[in-house]
């Protein structure tokens, strides 16, 4: 049973106040209680509580749950919203065209605020320990405030990420501090930096659960914001890097690769050796921190929303989920995926799936459900990634599914390390990281050729950083980091406008694509459920006895050149649409002192 998370008590969700009270007003109405914050951030099971509570946010209706997570991240070189082709407010926050009155976000209560109010928990949580609770290393209350710091970057990170410049704030709010105008991102970043070094020296390294922070996560995750920090990313004056000294790459690399060096040579996380049972084991909800997933957004069981949105598609409630009817299948893989994954790369299956689960019929004790290809449906593929057929309890809840988001996992540690010895020491340096992100992928009898000869090639500066772009896409499509990737790379509009000439090539089977077959044979296992498809891989056309019966895998006509060019809107530039805007609720209702940038 996954553990919900909760306030303890009246009093711990009274300090958690709307942004408008006043926190003093607050703490001198309850200053006749006997339970005040010098109580609650003293004792460890009441200030456990109140930490925990700074993670409620993500599970709100309009939060993490059903509008940031669905659609921040979608739409680069690997991933797309499958109705990115429909005008209209959803698509709009894909196709880089989000307008400040987005029915989806424009919403007092949108993740923009759920974000402040975890913020707000935090800061809390922050002056409570530090004035009343003797935080050191190696102490419950340390460990608390060690989370504490780090939930609060966590927000803070994904704001950044998706505004830009965003308002500061590291104290609880108070009459004088409800209107901020927005600071400088960099201002922002050399904070959380610093809030996650000090954080790094109280929490451990494990904690028993993912769903709690460890020093492995958050190591990596100070590499992550230093490679952030660092990297291309649009100002108000255009896309660069920061010209503050202390977040030159130099610097934050150096910070980056130490912290991801850390990380690997303390031996608290680990990549599971198959990529498939990895994945397998995401959707059991296995949550045993000390593997290669380092943190987790928490979902309570009928909370969240990453199968609902994600997974393989179900037509129907069949013998795998009760979630509902179409459920699953609002985003997927670019149709080329899957094509430039190498043949033998076991991260390919796992990761792109062409059929999807059709109408159920009769069954016991639950109907049930085939696995179906769709005729002329090359365009639509799945995150396998995501399957209600690897989950452990059959999902019940109309909207939600209840597992976690996983938001960082030790693959990125390694690639972090590839990515930064690369560029501060030489492409030998970074050689083994990569070595062992391919040692996982491919099987042994192929490691020769696809790990040792492949990486060992790689003997530029440039050969290997293109090489860490590739395996980005091959180890991390589906789940949404590319965009920020691409960002700091200065690769987004780039590599958007590389996938549409792909998947125009895949459409006329031309180029890259000239032996990817038109036609996919196949039969049904002896379960009558699965698929055995036939024709697949580039070459097959003849395919042996038994597959009776075949679609077309075809991909023609003005609606396949319509979404082809549906991962950015016609005229837009997406490099300079890198941030949604923020939503005109929180402008109309910030006293003046927010705008937008950026052209909005």
């Amino acid at each position: 049973m996954k553990r919900i998370i909760i306030i303890a008590g009246i009093i711990v969700s009274g300090l958690f106040s709307s942004c408008q009270d006043s926190v003093d007003s607050y703490l001198e109405s309850v200053s006749k209680s006997t339970m005040d914050e010098s109580v609650i951030f003293s004792t460890p099971d009441l200030a456990k509580s109140a930490v925990d509570g700074i993670k409620i946010p993500f599970g709100e209706t309009n939060s993490y749950r059903g509008r940031y997570l669905p659609y921040y991240g979608l739409n680069t070189d690997t991933e797309w919203l499958a109705a990115s082709q429909t005008p209209g407010d959803k698509s709009d926050l894909c196709v880089y065209d989000a307008k400040a009155i987005n029915s989806e976000m424009n919403t007092t209560n949108n993740v923009w605020a759920m974000m402040y109010a975890g913020i707000e928990r935090s800061n809390l949580c922050i002056r409570g320990l530090r004035t009343y609770g003797n935080p050191t290393p190696g102490s419950q209350l340390g460990a608390l405030l060690g989370s504490a710091l780090t939930l609060r970057a966590i927000y803070y990170a994904d704001l950044l990420k998706t505004w830009g410049d965003v308002p500061a704030r590291f104290e609880p709010i108070s009459n004088e501090t409800i209107y901020l105008p927005k600071s400088s991102r960099d201002i922002i970043y050399k904070q959380l930096i610093a809030d996650l070094g000090e954080a790094a020296t109280l929490v451990p390294w494990t904690t028993g659960s993912v769903e709690q922070i460890n020093r492995a996560f958050v190591k990596g995750f100070r590499a992550r914001l230093a490679m952030a920090a660092s990297g291309y990313q649009q100002y108000p004056d255009g896309v660069r890097r920061s010209t503050d000294p202390e977040l030159s790459v130099a610097t934050m690399y150096a910070l980056a690769l130490k912290e991801a060096r850390e990380v690997i040579t303390s031996g608290k996380a680990r990549l599971e050796p198959s990529f498939e049972t990895f994945w397998k084991n995401y959707n059991k909800e296995v949550l045993i921190d000390g593997g290669e997933s380092l943190w987790e957004i928490p979902f309570a069981e009928g909370r969240g929303r990453m199968l609902y949105t994600f997974a393989v598609r179900h037509d129907a409630i069949d013998q795998f989920q009760a979630n509902g009817t179409g459920r699953g299948g609002v985003a997927g893989p670019l149709p080329t995926v899957f094509y430039d994954y190498d043949k033998a790369d076991t991260r390919r299956n796992v990761t792109c799936v062409p059929y999807k689960y059709g109408p159920a019929v009769a069954g016991t004790p639950y109907p049930i459900a085939k696995q179906e290809l769709t005729k002329d449906k090359l365009d639509t593929w799945y995150f396998g990634k995501y399957r209600y057929e690897w989950m452990t309890r059959r999902v019940i809840s109309t909207n939600d599914d209840g597992v976690n988001k996983i938001y960082m996992r030790y693959a990125e540690v390694l690639l972090i390390a590839a990515e930064a010895a690369n560029e501060l020491e030489s492409p030998a340096a970074a050689a083994p990281y990569l070595k062992e992100i391919r040692n996982r992928a491919f099987l042994p009898a192929d490691r020769a050729v696809k790990v040792e000869a492949y990486v060992n090639a790689l003997t530029s500066k440039v050969a290997m950083f293109n090489a860490i772009v590739d395996e980005n896409k091959f180890e991390f499509t589906g789940e949404m980091e590319r965009k920020q990737a691409l960002i700091r790379w200065n690769l987004l509009k780039t590599k958007l406008d590389e996938a549409k000439v792909k998947m125009t090539n895949l459409q006329n089977r031309t180029g890259e694509y000239a032996d990817v077959p038109t036609t996919l044979y196949y039969k049904y296992q002896a379960d009558n459920v699965t698929l055995d498809i036939f024709g697949l891989n580039r070459g097959e056309t003849t395919p042996p006895t038994g597959y009776t019966l075949n679609v077309s895998w075809t991909w023609t006509g003005t609606a396949a050149v319509t979404k082809s060019n549906s991962l950015y809107k016609v005229g837009v530039n997406p490099d300079q649409r890198q941030f949604w805007p923020i939503w005109k609720n929180f402008i109309d209702s910030s006293n003046q002192l927010l705008t937008n940038d950026y052209g909005y």
